[in-house]
């Protein structure tokens, strides 16, 4: 049926009342069908909504499924889980700029060398001019060069006989092990070290240079008799737990003698020390704290201690004697504990006991002090003072996976105001005003009482709310830091070590690693060279560095 045309509206005034009744009929039809045909366009927009609410459901539901599935493959293979999600860049997007308004560049400035001082031989070159020149003196050009070359010194060692019959041989150079000189040693521990540089590959370099040296040879260049190196480890990490204003701390995934082991990871501001053990629990990590001593000691410490984690109060009272009680070592401990009718395969209640008794033999040798400590809120670290990471707290706003709009507005916002404070916790370390910190508390009330709507969110929030002295630690000791960043970057460089060396076999093996990677990090941190520390340690002379440990106290 072919549609009837309308008469122009502008010559309405010149139709006939038939006309005019067909033109307002026309007008009428158009307008239920406009009508209808709105009506279906809002019902098919309800429709998409709620399809596109339902996807958005499902691919959240989806997404949590498919990382689950991630964990459990990396479970069954032995590999930590990846995370769902990409760094925030919190940290650095709240840098205050620079005064000139561009990033400061990292780059060294361009310009002369500064090691022309050091010139180790000098040269002159000739050449034959034509008859007639005029000689001009001389231009100087600094080359750097190295001269690394394989050499066999054959040491003959005088051999006496003493009247007494006794046969007395020549003594060797000092630092010799197995034929193999401190030169040598010393370039092997600096590749493997700092270079990550295997002992698979060392072997076939310096077979290549012209030195016979096998595998086998090489691992024991590397771990063994390195007494001198530990002890100095030790001490570092015993002036670190004296002088330091804060620690951070985190730890990551190992393997030795195909078992699964963890590294601890504990730094402040001028050292770095690593820790590989077979578990993870509060109880390794406080043994950790204690440095090289083994004993336990039950005095005013230890009880505080026990009274915050809730010891039982039937058996803590018959503990409590009116002087410290120091045991050697973990056995007349246990002894003293059983005799005080402590059930001691308990795991639970003589694991806390346990703690106690660490934590008093810290206090009794005077580590920790007031030191903070900083982490990722893993339950192992949270002993003594103890202060959170905001990036991690932030991370866990970025891992939630809003399923609607306005779910995805709210977290938006408050991840906006969580930067915004962020960003203002950083100029209070700058300049730090007590006068201000109250007004920093409320405004953390403020953001982390918001009531969204969106319940994971406000759950989280509440979770947070409820970590507010451990947050905002850094209003009362501006000099720690706000992050475990220092912790996860110095672990980097062993997850790299595990990934391209695997892990160890032997005790020796793994003390080495953990050894001489602290070591390496922290003359990093106070600004030393690795290569001319060891060799100033295997007793090469050159420039002479002092113990490590004196640096750091002297510093802190």
């Amino acid at each position: 049926m072919a549609k009837r045309r309308l008469p122009s509206p502008e010559h309405a005034d010149t139709l006939s009342l038939n006309a005019l009744r067909g033109l307002v009929t026309g007008l009428l039809e158009r307008s239920q069908q406009a009508e209808a045909r709105l009506e279906k366009l809002e019902a098919d927009n309800i429709q998409l909504r709620e399809e596109n609410a339902a996807l958005r459901l499902e691919n959240t539901r989806l997404k949590v499924e498919n990382q689950l599935l991630r964990d459990e493959i990396a479970r069954l293979k032995n590999l930590p889980p990846r995370p769902p999600f990409r760094a925030s860049g919190m940290d650095k997007a709240t840098d205050a700029a620079p005064p000139g308004g561009k990033l400061a560049s990292k780059k060294k400035p361009r310009g002369p060398k500064l090691d022309v001082k050091r010139v180790s031989r000098q040269e002159v070159l000739r050449l034959d001019a034509p008859a007639g020149s005029r000689f001009k003196g001389y231009r100087s050009v600094y080359v750097r060069d190295l001269v690394l070359k394989a050499e066999l010194v054959q040491y003959r060692r005088e051999c006496w006989v003493t009247p007494d019959g006794k046969t007395v041989l020549a003594p060797l150079p000092a630092g010799i092990t197995g034929g193999y000189g401190v030169n040598l040693r010393r370039l092997c521990l600096m590749l493997h070290t700092q270079g990550q540089v295997t002992t698979g590959r060392l072997t076939t370099l310096l077979n290549d240079i012209g030195l016979d040296i096998s595998k086998r040879q090489m691992v024991r260049l590397l771990t063994r008799r390195l007494d001198g190196f530990v002890a100095e480890d030790e001490a570092v990490l015993h002036a670190g737990l004296v002088s330091s204003q804060y620690l951070t701390v985190d730890d990551t995934g190992a393997r030795h003698s195909h078992n699964p082991y963890y590294t601890t990871h504990i730094g402040g501001p001028n050292f770095t020390v690593f820790r590989t053990s077979k578990s993870k629990s509060r109880l390794n990590f406080l043994s950790l704290l204690r440095g090289s001593y083994q004993d336990y000691v039950l005095n005013d410490a230890a009880f505080d201690y026990l009274k915050d984690r809730r010891g039982d109060p039937v058996v803590v009272p018959g503990l409590r004697t009116f002087e410290p009680q120091r045991f050697c070592n973990q056995v007349p401990f246990m002894a003293h504990l059983a005799g005080k009718g402590v059930d001691i395969f308990d795991r639970q209640d003589i694991g806390t006991l346990a703690e106690a008794g660490l934590w008093g033999a810290i206090r009794h040798h005077g580590l920790m002090g007031n030191t903070v400590i900083v982490s990722d809120d893993a339950g192992q670290f949270r002993v003594g003072n103890h202060a959170l990471c905001w990036v991690h707290a932030e991370r866990l706003l970025q891992k939630l996976m809003p399923a609607t709009a306005k779910e995805e507005r709210s977290l938006t916002m408050v991840r906006d105001l969580v930067w915004r404070f962020y960003k203002a916790l950083k100029a209070y370390k700058q300049n730090p005003s007590p006068q201000s910190a109250p007004a920093f508390r409320r405004r953390f009330d403020r953001i982390f009482t918001l009531g969204t709507g969106y319940e994971a969110l406000d759950k989280l929030l509440e979770r947070l709310h409820r970590r507010k002295n451990e947050l905002l630690k850094v209003l009362d000791h501006p000099g720690i830091p706000l992050h475990t960043n220092a912790s996860e970057n110095a672990l980097r460089t062993f997850v790299t070590k595990r990934k391209i060396s695997g892990g160890t076999m032997s005790r020796d093996g793994r003390v080495a690693r953990d050894t001489m990677l602290g070591l390496m990090k922290t003359c990093q941190k106070l600004g030393l060279s690795f290569y001319h520390y060891l060799g100033d340690r295997l007793g090469l002379g050159g420039e002479a560095i002092p113990q490590l440990a004196g640096l750091i106290a002297a510093k802190a």
